[in-house]
């Protein structure tokens, strides 16, 4: 594949606001989940970002205001990111710029609000109400590409967990048909009604946070994060770098759709495998290259058995694997980019973090889970990301050489 790399990027989630707050959040082990407080009667813990109800959009652009949006544009603010996709606006245009984000739910909690505001269960929503620039699934990337100042082709991804891996994917797709010469991706999902009682609904939120490979794993916690990268490609027109802070190389990526069923993985794991074998093929890398996975790891039996059985019929018990949610939730949507950002620091500190609050690797699993972070050699490193309805993706990335 061409040579892609990650210039700048961002994340923000219940671990913290940027990723220096990040990386301190991980190599200090600190618990982050709390009792959900979001809504009445709460449903387990939650991974919430604080600040998220003060934060003011630009009056410019009031009528993006939503929680996601508003999220959306904390981590905007955050690494320096706006200046560094500033600096490729200046040098490519402003029309070769494009914005590819991954969202599940968009601003849907301004439209839960305004439906319990009614004064008649069969009153209509006002006709004033903004739709478009709130739970429509293509605020986000408007609203970006509007702070961004940047108007080439946009994008909304939304396959349900997977969101924000595969837009990396169709990101990747823009560069290489040479209708951008770079592309702001990533994604954001926030806290809602929807996703914290449907998920409930379904049986799926653990009582206690999450504990993910965990013999005595219950199911997951809800969180919210939005993160940003900037890719361009590594043999483009060249520019004046920025300090290097966190870049890397997407070496890979891969995806399939097993479409098992609508909320439950295959059990068999052959539709992840697939995705991960994808992503070793476009990369030209052997398994036994990758130093270490992030898994999508929810939490739940069957989620973590199935991705269990994917890595181990490729990987065996050679390459260290945990999932992050411990410490985030699982952001759904958001996850990919969050996810590929904590990617990132463990390529930089040398450093793979384990599986918070887990204890007890569950005895069927095969798969090298860690229960403890390491430190260790690393070059490449793989994150996965499986949506309902059998959504898959996977991402590699390394250093940059």
């Amino acid at each position: 594949m061409t040579a892609l790399i990650i210039t700048a990027g961002t994340a923000i989630s219940a671990m913290g606001r940027g990723m220096e707050a990040t990386r301190t959040c991980l190599l200090e082990q600190r618990q982050t989940l709390q009792p959900d407080t979001f809504q009445s009667p709460g449903h387990g813990y939650i991974g919430r970002v604080a600040g998220v109800e003060d934060h003011q959009l630009p009056g410019a652009l009031h009528r993006f205001d939503c929680r996601n949006n508003r999220l959306a544009d904390m981590a905007l603010m955050t690494d320096d990111f706006m200046e560094a996709v500033a600096d490729a606006r200046a040098h490519y245009g402003r029309h070769r710029l494009a914005v590819v984000m991954g969202t599940s739910t968009s601003g849907i909690l301004t439209t839960e609000k305004a439906y319990a505001a009614r004064k008649d269960r069969d009153e209509a929503l006002p006709p004033d109400f903004p739709y478009d620039g709130t739970q429509d699934l293509s605020s986000l990337p408007r609203y970006v590409a509007a702070r961004l100042d940047v108007t080439g082709p946009m994008l909304t991804v939304s396959n349900a967990c997977a969101s924000s891996t595969r837009a990396f994917i169709d990101a990747a797709h823009l560069l290489a048909t040479g209708l951008c010469d770079a592309a702001i991706v990533g994604g954001a999902d926030s806290l809602c009604r929807m996703t914290l009682q449907g998920f409930a609904s379904l049986g799926l939120v653990s009582a206690h946070p999450t504990r993910p490979c965990d013999i005595g794993r219950s199911g997951i916690s809800i969180g919210e994060a939005a993160g940003f990268a900037l890719l361009e490609q590594a043999d483009g027109r060249p520019r004046p770098a920025r300090p290097a802070g966190y870049r890397l190389r997407l070496l890979g990526y891969g995806a399939s759709s097993d479409g098992h069923h609508m909320s439950s993985p295959d059990p068999t794991g052959s539709g992840a495998a697939l995705a991960i074998q994808k992503a070793l093929a476009r990369a030209s890398l052997p398994p036994e290259a990758i130093g270490y996975i992030n898994m999508h790891g929810t939490g739940t039996p069957a989620n973590d058995q199935m991705e269990d059985r994917a890595m181990a019929s490729i990987f065996g018990r050679a390459v260290p694997c945990s999932s992050t949610k411990g410490w985030s939730g699982h952001t759904l949507g958001a996850s990919g980019i969050l996810e590929s950002m904590i990617c990132a620091i463990a390529i930089q500190d040398q450093y793979l973090p384990h599986c918070m609050n887990s204890q007890t690797v569950d005895p069927l699993f095969q798969s090298d889970i860690l229960l403890a972070p390491r430190h260790g050699k690393l070059n490449f490193v793989m994150n996965n990301s499986f949506g309902f309805g059998g959504t898959n993706s996977s991402l590699i990335f390394g250093p940059l050489t």
